[in-house]
Parts: C-alpha cells; sequence; structure tokens
C-alpha cells in the first residue's frame, strides 16, 4: 500500500497540471512566450482594475513577445512595455484609458522642453546664430526637394469675374504650380485704394469647410477693408484641390512639398501684379496653416512679416504629414519647429496660442527662447505673443483681433477698418474656380496621386 501512494501522488499532482500546461502549451522561448495583444490587454484590465477601450481592428493580428515578463510595478510603466514595440500608446480620458496609435509628431512637454534647449545651446550670439541660420536654411529646402526649383508653368492664372462688396472685391484664382496642377484660392482687395498695397498669404487649416469657413472669410476680408490684397488658398488635398486628388492624399509625404511649391507660386503671381508691394508681405495661417505659415517664412526671404496661430510649439512637431512628413526636423542634428520660428528673425512675428492645445505652454519656455535669438538682433520686441488661456483651437474673433492689430502694426494697414460686421460670408460655390461640380476644371489637370508622382519626378530630373 505504501509503495502505491508513493506512485499515485506524484500521479495526481502531474493530473493536476495538465490543465495549467494545456493552457500554455506555446508559451515558451521558442514562440517568445507570445500572447495576442487583445488577452494580454484584458489581463491587464483586471490586475489593474481599469478599463481600455479599443476597437478590435486596432487589436487584430497583434501579438505581445514575452508577454508575462513586461509587467511592471506600475500601470503606465506595464503599459509603456507592452505598447511601446507595438507602436501604441494609451491615452487616459477620465476614467477610461484609450488604446492609440505611437505620435511621433507629439512628445511630452518636459522633453520637448529640454530638446529646445538642446537646440539652444549651440549658439549664444549672432554670429554663432547666423552660423546656425546658414546650415538650416538649405537644408530645409533640401529635405523638402526645392532645393532646385522646377520649372513654372508657362500658363495664366485662372481668375473669375469679380464680386464686390462693402470696402472690398473677391476673386477666385487657380495658378498651375506644375503642368496639369493647380492650387486655388480666393483674392480680397480693397475696393479703393491708391499705389502700392501690402500682400497676405492666408494658408487653411486642418477646420472643416477649408477655406469657405466664415472665420476665413471674415479674416481676408478684413484685411482688404483694412488695405492690404489677402490672398486665401487651399492646401493640398484640401478644398477645391479634391477635384484632383483623394482626400487621403493630403496625410501623403509629398503634401508637405506640394504645398511649399504652391505658396512660392502664389508668391511669383501676387509679387507680379502692378499694385502689390514687394516689401510689406506677411503671411498668417492657424493650426495646419499655422505650421505652413512658419515653414514657409523660414524658407522665403520675400515674406517679412508672419503670425501662426494655434500651431507652433516645442513639444509638437504637426499632427500630419503635409506638416512634418518630409524630413525638415533632422536638418541640423535635429531641428523643431519653434527654432524653425526663429529663423525668420529679426522679421516681426506674432505668435497666437492658447489653453486648450499644444500651445498652452507658449509663453513660459518657447517666446523666451524666441526673445533670445530676436535680441541677437536687438529686436526682442518684433517677436510677441498673444496668449488666450481659456479658449481653444480655433481661428476665432480674439485670435482674428490679435492677428488685425499686429499686421496693421507692421505692414502699415488701417486698424479703423477692422470692422468685421461690414464681411458678407458667402456660400461655399461661389468661392469656387472651377465651378459648383467642377465642370471647368481643365482638361489636362491631374487626376491621382500616382500622375501627381510621376510629373513630380520628370520636373525635379529637369531641374537638377
Amino acid at each position: 500500500m505504501k509503495s502505491t501512494t508513493r506512485f499515485l501522488v506524484p500521479l495526481l499532482g502531474c493530473l493536476l497540471l495538465l490543465p495549467t500546461r494545456g493552457l500554455y502549451a506555446q508559451q515558451t522561448s521558442d514562440s517568445a512566450y507570445r500572447r495576442p495583444l487583445k488577452t494580454v490587454l484584458e489581463d491587464v484590465e483586471k490586475r489593474y482594475n481599469i478599463r481600455i477601450k479599443y476597437t478590435d481592428k486596432q487589436v487584430a493580428g497583434k501579438y505581445v513577445a514575452y508577454a508575462d515578463w513586461r509587467y511592471r510595478p506600475t500601470l503606465e510603466a506595464t503599459l509603456d512595455n507592452i505598447l511601446s514595440p507595438l507602436d501604441l500608446k494609451i491615452k487616459k480620458d477620465k476614467d477610461v484609458y484609450k488604446l492609440g496609435e505611437y505620435e511621433y509628431y507629439r512628445w511630452q512637454v518636459a522633453d520637448g522642453w529640454a530638446e529646445l534647449d538642446r537646440i539652444a545651446a549651440q549658439y549664444n550670439n549672432l554670429q554663432e546664430w547666423e552660423q546656425r541660420k546658414a546650415q538650416l536654411k538649405p537644408c530645409l529646402l533640401e529635405a523638402l526637394q526645392l532645393d532646385h526649383l522646377p520649372a513654372a508653368p508657362a500658363s495664366r492664372p485662372v481668375i473669375t469675374e469679380e464680386r464686390k462688396f462693402d470696402g472690398y472685391t473677391v476673386r477666385n484664382i487657380a495658378i498651375e504650380i506644375l503642368p496639369g496642377l493647380y492650387i486655388n484660392g480666393s483674392l480680397y482687395k480693397p475696393a479703393e485704394y491708391k499705389g502700392k498695397i501690402p500682400v497676405i498669404l492666408n494658408p487653411d487649416g486642418h477646420w472643416q469647410l477649408q477655406r469657405y469657413r466664415p472665420d476665413c472669410q471674415y479674416r481676408c476680408a478684413t484685411l482688404a477693408r483694412m488695405g492690404a490684397m489677402a490672398f486665401s488658398y487651399d492646401l493640398f488635398a484640401w478644398g477645391e484641390s479634391l477635384l484632383q486628388f483623394e482626400e487621403a492624399d493630403h496625410r501623403r509625404s509629398l503634401a508637405m512639398t506640394i504645398q511649399a511649391l504652391g505658396a512660392i507660386r502664389i508668391l511669383d503671381y501676387l509679387l507680379s501684379l502692378e499694385d502689390a508691394d514687394t516689401v510689406r508681405v506677411g503671411i498668417t495661417g492657424g493650426s495646419g496653416g499655422g505650421s505652413h505659415t512658419v515653414l514657409m517664412a523660414a524658407i522665403d526671404d520675400r515674406i517679412k512679416v508672419s503670425a501662426p496661430v494655434v500651431a507652433i510649439s516645442s513639444y509638437f512637431y504637426g499632427g500630419c504629414p503635409c506638416e512634418s512628413g518630409m524630413p525638415i526636423h533632422t536638418c541640423g542634428n535635429r531641428t523643431d519647429n519653434v527654432e524653425i520660428a526663429a529663423l525668420t528673425a529679426p522679421h516681426p512675428q506674432l505668435l497666437v496660442s492658447d489653453g486648450g492645445d499644444w500651445t498652452d505652454k507658449t509663453p513660459e519656455h518657447d517666446l523666451p527662447y524666441l526673445q533670445k535669438v530676436y535680441a541677437y538682433y536687438n529686436q526682442k520686441d518684433h517677436v510677441s505673443n498673444v496668449h488666450l488661456p481659456a479658449e481653444g483651437h480655433d481661428f476665432g474673433i480674439n485670435k482674428r483681433n490679435a492677428i488685425y492689430a499686429f499686421m496693421a502694426k507692421y505692414l502699415h494697414l488701417n486698424s479703423n477698418a477692422a470692422d468685421e460686421t461690414k464681411v458678407t460670408i458667402e456660400k461655399a460655390p461661389a468661392l469656387y474656380v472651377f465651378g459648383e461640380k467642377g465642370e471647368q476644371l481643365p482638361a489636362h489637370a491631374i487626376h491621382g496621386f500616382t500622375q501627381l508622382e510621376q510629373v513630380w519626378k520628370t520636373a525635379i530630373k529637369h531641374a537638377e
């Protein structure tokens, strides 16, 4: 009996272990202790008593290697260990944790500040800054593939009939910037003026309704009433550009280059007009249009005044490939958008920020850096900040009023004419160049991103 018991006890122990061994039969080093991401997230929820929100698509086909070894004493460290190799991250929204994609363009505030401090430590006087500037500007153009500009088509702009309003006029204009590729916009001008008047570019941001939004019309019409010609234009694969491309094409890297080329061509045209003052040239845009504003002011010396709105931050690099898809931030052993904004010094620059997005820390760290660079030129007061801590990510009336005052000061406009009640808001079709259904789009126009890539490759090959 003793002999039988001696063998039964180990046998029972093995039988008790069988279910566990069956469950973890594949959990060996041969399979890298791999477990489905969904299973791991469910386990994290139980261990830490939290809820993680995600879609089936986000977790489908994803596995966590060495899953059981990735747990740490804290929830944050555990999630980082699990998700970082998959380029995923968690965002906490009140009591719910949301699974999202890794955002290469968004840093922790402390990390962004430390990076700007590292960048700033490379220069301490005007000579050292000018050396840095001479290094960065050519690199930006090369990163954009615009160091050799392709030839401009010989075609004339397509211009609609003039529409007259209270103190200003509007014409819609399409400019062919590459064979078959058009950039579209609306040119607002004073109803009456003498001599040459300032030019202000107004690139659209990523808000809905594109440049047809009331805030775009208010801004450009008011700037025209104040005495400038203001050109409101679409970003690539945005607005009327969707006649030629899909909306998804806006989120391709080449969009960043095409937008920059478009702004260059717009300036070429506007500054060729007899009534354009080539010395008084400004640019202002919000959100993605603000990133574009900073980039254009940095690479195009014709722009003398710039005002990015709710856009620039040392811990945010732009949330769209049209802002960061080309490798501009690798220039000079890495740069960021605040240093790129500094490249405009000593030209007047206004940063409009708010408390509801990534510009919330502008007065604390980014503005003092810019003031330091401007001080190299003894022009510290030429860079300023209007911070609206109670506001969010938009181009609202307080932000527009800041733009009106800034442009009036540095482009010598009539601030008394900054009255938005005099502006007529038109319906979107009135601002189209090629007709309500695109029926007037030229027959040779590009259709689709594949065709654009072919045209672009040919254009830059001939430019080199």
